[in-house]
């Protein structure tokens, strides 16, 4: 396997800021894998999902390549069910995926990728154990019998028996995992002979609640996908969030570094984030249905993104991608529709303070227009509420700055005590289910 975390890439995250299998699923197998209802509005005993991540294309010049090598890869969940079922992806294969076994486990203590043996269970696609996924397309698993308590450490380990280009994943995890040589997913411990912070072929866990609950989409960019906290932690405000809900409410995060509301990644031409733009994922306007809709269980959606939009054209990007605060606000009331036509209850969340930011996004002229969205969003009313991330995150000698005390050190992605007084700004009563429309 190609080592993932290249001096460039790092760097990079800080702008962000065959057929047989495929029958088989579309035909017998369908009735094992059955249909997830996507919400339900007020709660409910079902299906919701308590863990996500957004898939992305890879960019040519950062593919890792897998041949018979199982990935082992951590997942920290946040609402628990007696049966679990994983979202595996292909979205951006341009060629069949082809999955040689997958298992999951609990993870054993509480950091590396060691499993606990008696937790351990075989996934079945269609009562299958391999599968070809098809080029564009999820699949999701048969139900597994595993009882999984809220906010547990899951480990799902993935056997690619053919030579396999990683051309679908999630580029910056914030949690390290690794890969082995071999099919080696039913060991409890692997010898790794490589790791990385990304998450490859694998977008959401699903579980069947044992109570009324429902989930929250965390829908954003870098500063909702963890960027700048502490790796394996789990510090990134949805985490934090579920945390202080406990464990009651499935929390999905659908942030990517880099994301944009209106366009998909274009970053300024020369720098270090154009060769890895590939990670930063399609806008949230083209995303919105894969990335929250799809998820089972879903009554409610935070929305923050826009800095992006504002930060990350460049001047030299067309004139196209030079938005304005209409347009951006324009994006939101589309996400506001689109949320409200699902059934569900969408709060606006305020674009944070950037300025004197270490990645040149802040200009009087990006101010304005973030001054003005935040107005928007404070006062419309078409948002069924405001959470004022700005306020709560702001220097209070110079608003226009991120408070020193939450300041990862580019003035623009919060630290972890940040990311924890994010968390503390959303109204919890918000959240409850019943509370969706």
């Amino acid at each position: 396997m190609r080592r993932q975390d290249t001096p460039a890439r790092l760097r990079a995250r800080r702008i962000g800021a065959v057929a047989a299998g495929a029958l088989l699923l579309i035909g017998a197998g369908a009735a094992a894998v059955g249909a997830e209802p996507r919400h339900h509005p007020g709660g409910h005993r079902g299906w919701v999902g308590t863990w996500a991540a957004v898939p992305t294309a890879t960019p040519e010049s950062a593919t890792p390549v897998l041949e018979d090598e199982t990935v082992r890869q951590v997942v920290h969940t946040s609402v628990g069910g007696d049966r679990l079922r994983l979202r595996l992806t292909n979205e951006f294969g341009e060629t069949p995926l082809r999955i040689g076994e997958v298992r999951v486990a609990l993870r054993a203590g509480s950091s590396g990728t060691d499993t606990d043996p008696g937790t351990d269970r075989a996934v079945t696609f269609g009562g299958r154990t391999s599968v070809s996924v098809p080029a564009g397309a999820p699949l999701l698993s048969d139900p597994v019998k595993l009882r999984l308590a809220p906010r547990s450490d899951l480990v799902v380990s993935i056997h690619l028996p053919e030579r396999t280009p990683v051309t679908t994943l999630h580029g910056f995890s914030f949690q390290e995992n690794e890969v082995a040589a071999g099919n080696v997913t039913a060991k409890p411990s692997i010898t790794p002979t490589g790791t990385m912070t990304q998450w490859h072929f694998l977008s959401g866990v699903s579980v069947r609640a044992r109570g009324h609950t429902d989930a929250v989409v965390a829908l954003g960019d870098s500063i909702t996908d963890g960027s700048e906290t502490t790796v394996g932690a789990n510090n990134r405000w949805p985490d934090l969030l579920a945390e202080r809900l406990g464990g009651r409410t499935g929390m999905l995060n659908s942030g990517i570094a880099g994301n944009r509301l209106l366009h998909d990644p274009n970053p300024p031409e020369g720098s270090e984030a154009e060769g890895y733009a590939a990670f930063f994922g399609q806008s949230a306007l083209r995303r919105f249905d894969r990335d929250v809709l799809a998820h089972p269980g879903v009554g409610h959606v935070i929305v923050l993104l826009g800095v992006n939009d504002l930060g990350h054209p460049g001047t030299a990007a067309p004139m196209s991608e030079t938005v304005t605060a209409e347009e951006i606000i324009g994006a939101h009331r589309q996400i506001v529709a689109r949320s409200h036509a699902a059934g569900l209850k969408v709060y606006g969340g305020t674009i944070l303070p950037f300025k004197g930011d270490t990645l040149g996004f802040h200009s009087e002229e990006n101010e304005a227009k973030r001054q003005a969205v935040n107005e928007w969003i404070r006062t419309s009313g078409e948002y069924d509420a405001v959470i004022d991330f700005a306020k709560a995150m702001r220097d209070p000698d110079d608003p226009l700055r991120l408070n020193p005390d939450y300041d990862s050190g580019d003035h623009l992605h919060p630290n972890d005590a940040g990311m924890a007084a994010m968390a503390d700004a959303v109204p919890s009563g918000l959240l409850r289910p019943g509370r969706a429309r």
